[in-house]
């Protein structure tokens, strides 16, 4: 191994315990009673070591949210990819979706945090780099398939983007979380019944 790839796994190494130790931290206490140097001081590494990865903490607390809201986004690509229907395959995602809002550090991270440190406008921007090419293409296949009206897909993307970001913001605040999962799950498939094209008539 040569010197420059030795200190590039260290410095990937670095990036990676900062995240991990930022991530725990965040999720636990949240984001304003997190101190970057207790950050620092956990994972073994300099603040110098900090600023050289990171701008300062809302540059970390992207990273973290970028990890989080990416893993998510995979679980909702990984629930539709085991259906072979166009329809259940939206569903699947919709609920892995949901699902993923009971997890303590996405409530946190993602849907508590998140629009604060970013600000609205931030975390819209944000959250749909991550979600809305996929659920556009979701209803564009639904469309073909003859499953919803024909549309303005761009429309009804961001109307359910929202309607779902709601949702989820929901059963994070809530204090009975799965009740309210279970709730959130009922009214969403209302909402997507609602959309289907019945062609029983």
């Amino acid at each position: 191994m040569t010197v420059k790839s030795r200190q590039a796994e260290n410095s990937a190494a670095t990036r990676a315990a900062l995240l991990r130790i930022a991530r725990r931290f965040f999720a636990e206490r949240g984001y304003a009673d997190t101190a970057t140097e207790e950050i620092v001081r956990r994972a073994r590494v300099t603040r110098g070591a900090l600023y050289h990865h990171f701008k300062d903490k809302q540059d970390l607390f992207r990273a973290v949210l970028h990890e989080e809201q990416s893993k998510v986004a995979a679980k909702c690509m990984e629930a539709a990819a085991k259906e072979s229907d166009t329809w259940r395959a939206l569903i699947a995602a919709n609920e892995a979706f949901l699902e993923a809002c009971l997890d303590p550090a996405v409530q946190q991270i993602v849907l508590i945090d998140a629009p604060a440190v970013l600000g609205t406008e931030g975390f819209r921007q944000s959250d749909e780099s991550y979600y809305l090419a996929g659920l556009k293409a979701a209803i564009e296949a639904a469309i073909a398939a003859g499953i919803i009206e024909k549309q303005p897909v761009e429309t009804l993307a961001h109307m359910i983007m929202g309607s779902m970001n709601e949702a989820a913001r929901l059963i994070a605040h809530a204090s009975d979380k799965e009740r309210a999962r279970r709730e959130v799950s009922e009214s969403a498939n209302r909402m997507w019944n609602g959309l289907r094209i019945d062609t029983t008539r």
